[in-house]
């Protein structure tokens, strides 16, 4: 039993809009690129060898054509609504995806990979593919770019686009707090520093790369995931202070770091995308947002299915899951998404332009 809910546990860390934004005028987004972890990988893990799919149904319930794509949702997910929004297409296309065509790379990809971290032992553990291989696919796909559409216009594509990176879910719930390697190494506050730079590495390494609008979201409040709830939250199902308080430190110390690259790398904007307190106001206030439920998923019973355990033999998924926050009991619905990005976005949109 402990090494099926753990895989169940693992598999959002291990793999864990309603119209257009307006820009400021003269400016546009020529493209979205992602990196990072199952909140922004729109199917590069249908391509790979690792348990941690979300290929077959009813994941992908209400995308285009009712098709599972490996999106851990019902439908779009977060790097679909951020595409949207900021005017650039309707879905991002995974970059290990053969049907993709040359005029898709023009407008950006997702790099992602459910189950990724910073730490490199949480890729081993999950078999995703690391934040170092996410950037090597990056070279070549600047690589294609020149090829398609000469040296000049690759370079515009790249410094006008907005990076999303997405990681540390997987590191801390399917690796630090699952497992007792890093726990013998770190304390929290120094694993969340190792975390931390890491992910400025990345991003100075992005910016070596060509970018020039980075968002690196933050952690979620890891402790009020529903599944989390129910085999840490105790009889009543609370949210686990724990997580919570491990999310916040990282969050205060990766917001503190990016401040200090915004200042040093040249001609780049940086910008801390908060997570953790737009989506806990939504789960302790889902009227306010037209949300019914909060605290369990749409599928199955919603408090312990993700990955392989939300399937088609799930006969109490919910009929309605635009009610619900999450659509398994880890990974928010496309509705979900949609609310947090229109929280945040325009706060974003005044720290890149």
């Amino acid at each position: 039993m402990k090494v099926i809910l753990f895989c169940l546990y693992a598999s959002f860390y291990i793999t864990s809009s309603k119209g257009t934004m307006n820009l400021p005028k003269n400016v546009s987004v020529q493209a979205i690129l992602a990196f990072g972890d199952s909140i922004l990988d729109t199917g590069n893990n249908n391509y790979i060898q690792t348990w941690v799919k979300a290929n077959f149904p009813p994941y992908g319930r209400d995308f285009r054509g009712r098709k599972p794509t490996g999106r851990f949702s019902n439908g779009k997910i977060i790097a679909d609504v951020f595409a949207k929004e900021l005017g650039v297409k309707e879905y991002l296309p995974a970059y290990l995806d053969p049907s993709i065509q040359d005029k898709d790379l023009q407008t950006g990809v997702s790099f992602a990979s459910a189950g990724s971290g910073y730490d490199p032992l949480t890729t081993t553990i999950t078999s995703s593919i690391p934040l170092p291989v996410q950037l090597d696919m990056f070279k070549q796909y600047i690589g294609k770019l020149v090829r398609n559409n000469g040296k000049e216009a690759a370079k515009n594509i790249i410094s006008n686009s907005v990076y999303f990176v997405s990681a540390n879910t997987n590191d801390f719930i399917a690796n630090y707090f699952s497992f007792p390697t890093r726990r013998s190494q770190y304390d929290v506050r120094a694993y969340s520093d190792m975390l931390v730079k890491r992910a400025a590495s990345f991003v100075q390494d992005l910016h070596k790369l060509g970018a020039r609008k980075i968002v690196v979201l933050g952690a979620l409040p890891l402790g009020c995931l529903p599944f989390d709830r129910t085999v840490a939250g105790g009889p009543r199902r609370i949210c686990v202070d724990k997580y919570n308080k491990a999310a916040q430190l990282f969050n205060s110390m990766l917001k503190e770091k990016l401040q200090l690259l915004a200042s040093s790398l040249p001609q780049s904007k940086v910008a801390f995308g908060d997570i953790y307190n737009p989506l806990l106001s939504i789960i302790e206030n889902p009227q306010r947002y037209g949300l019914e439920v909060t605290d369990r998923g749409c599928c199955g019973t919603g408090i312990i299915e993700t990955a392989f355990a939300c399937n088609k033999f799930s006969p109490t998924t919910c009929s309605d899951p635009s009610k619900y926050l999450f659509w398994d009991s880890v990974h928010p619905s496309e509705n979900g998404y949609s609310i947090y990005v229109d929280q945040v976005l325009p706060d974003l949109v005044k720290s890149l332009f």
